[in-house]
C-alpha cells in the first residue's frame, strides 16, 4: 500500500486526522523511508553509478586490459577493493548511508573474480584461449576458483555489512556456478545446450527456495531476499521457456505453469514472478493464434469472453477477499502465514 501527502490530506478532509497530525505523520514516514532504495533521484543516481563501476570492471572490460599482465590486474583489482572497502566504512559508518556502502561494498565483491584471474595468471595457472572479459559471456569450468571466491568474498561482506545488495552479485555467481559445474555433475566434458536449459530450470527451483527461506527467516525491514528471487525465477523461466517441445501437452503445462507463478508472485507480492509468469502466458496464447488457431473464426471470440471471465473472478474475489483469504491461510504453514502478513 502506497502512502503519498495527498492521501493524508484526504484522511484530513474526512476527519480522521487533523492538520497537525498527518504533517507529523508524513515527516515521520518519509523519514522512516529514507535509507530503503525507491525510484527516487538520489537513489536512482547511486545505483546507476554504481552499477556503472561495477559493470566497468565485469561486463565492459574491455581486452586492452590484458597488456596489464598478471600482475598488474591483481594489483589494480586489490587497489579498488581496497580504497572501495575504505569508502564503504566511511559511507556507512560516519555517513551514516546505508545505500551507497552497500553498492560499493558490492563493488568490492565485483572485482573478486578480476583479481583472481590476474593471480591465475601471473602464476602461469591459466590455460591459453580465455581472457577475463569472456568470465561474464562463455560458460567453462576453469572459471570455478573465480566464482568461489566470489561467493567466499560475498558471504563475508554480507556478513560484515548486513546490506541486502550484496546479495546480489552471489546470486549471480550461483547462477554462473550452476551452468559451469554441469559437465561435472553429470560427467560430460562437454554438455549440451538441453542439458544446460534442464540444470538451469533446476538451479532457479533451488536458488527460488534459498530466497523463500531467507523471506520466511528474516524479520528486519531490509529485503535479502531480492536478488535470488531475481535470478532465481530467470533462471528456471529461462530454462524452461528454451526448452522444445512437440507435444501440445507440455505447451500446455508450460502455460499452467507461468499462471502459478503470477499467482505465487501475488500471494508472495514478488513483481518478478508476475512479469516472467506474464510474459510465459502472453507467449503461449500467442502460439496458440499463430499456430494452432491461426485459420479458426472463433478464437479471438473465446479468448476475449476468458479474459472477461478472468476481470469477473477479479470482481468477486475483490468483493470477498477477507474471507478468501482468510480461508486459503488456513492451509498454509505458519512460517508462509507469518510472511503473507508481514508482506501485506
Amino acid at each position: 500500500m502506497d502512502v503519498s501527502r495527498y492521501r493524508l490530506r484526504q484522511a484530513v478532509e474526512k476527519g480522521i486526522l487533523d492538520a497537525g497530525q498527518a504533517e507529523r505523520l508524513w515527516e515521520f514516514l518519509k523519514d522512516s523511508d529514507v535509507d530503503t532504495p525507491g525510484f527516487r533521484f538520489t537513489h536512482i543516481l547511486y545505483y546507476l553509478g554504481g552499477l556503472m563501476a561495477i559493470g566497468a570492471m565485469s561486463l565492459f572490460m574491455t581486452l586492452g586490459w590484458e597488456s596489464f599482465g598478471g600482475w598488474g590486474l591483481f594489483g589494480i583489482a586489490v587497489a579498488y577493493a581496497l580504497a572501495g572497502f575504505l569508502l564503504a566504512e566511511n559511507f556507512l559508518h560516519k555517513r551514516r548511508l546505508p545505500i551507497p556502502a552497500g553498492i560499493i561494498a558490492t563493488f568490492v565483491v565485483a572485482l573478486t573474480p578480476l583479481a583472481i584471474y590476474g593471480f591465475q595468471e601471473a602464476m602461469g595457472w591459466w590455460a591459453e584461449g580465455r581472457v577475463y572479459r569472456d568470465y561474464h559471456v562463455y560458460i567453462d569450468w576453469r572459471w570455478i576458483f573465480m566464482e568461489l571466491g566470489t561467493l567466499a568474498a560475498g558471504v563475508i561482506m554480507l556478513w560484515r555489512y548486513r546490506l541486502p545488495f550484496l546479495v546480489m552479485p552471489v546470486a549471480a555467481t550461483l547462477w554462473y556456478m550452476s551452468m559451469d559445474l554441469t559437465p561435472f555433475i553429470f560427467g560430460q566434458a562437454d554438455a549440451t545446450w538441453e542439458l544446460r536449459k534442464l540444470v538451469s530450470l533446476w538451479s532457479g527451483v533451488v536458488i527460488i527456495l534459498v530466497a523463500l527461506w531467507f523471506d520466511i527467516r528474516t524479520r528486519s525491514e531490509k529485503d535479502y531476499a531480492f536478488w535470488l528471487y531475481i535470478f532465481g525465477v530467470t533462471a528456471l523461466w529461462g530454462g524452461l521457456s528454451l526448452m522444445r517441445s512437440d507435444s501440445e501437452l507440455n505447451k500446455f503445462l508450460y502455460f499452467c505453469i507461468n499462471m502459478l507463478l503470477i499467482f505465487c508472485g501475488a500471494a508472495l507480492r514478488r513483481r518478478v514472478f508476475a512479469v516472467f509468469g506474464g510474459l510465459g502466458a502472453a507467449g503461449y496464447l500467442g502460439y496458440l493464434s499463430w499456430n494452432v488457431f491461426k485459420d479458426s473464426l472463433l478464437f479471438p471470440f473465446a479468448l476475449t469472453f476468458i479474459g472477461l471471465g478472468v476481470i469477473w473472478m477479479g470482481i468477486i474475489w475483490q468483493r470477498n477477499e477477507n474471507a478468501i483469504a482468510q480461508k486459503l491461510r488456513g492451509f498454509l504453514p505458519q512460517p508462509l502465514r507469518d510472511l503473507v502478513d508481514r508482506r501485506g
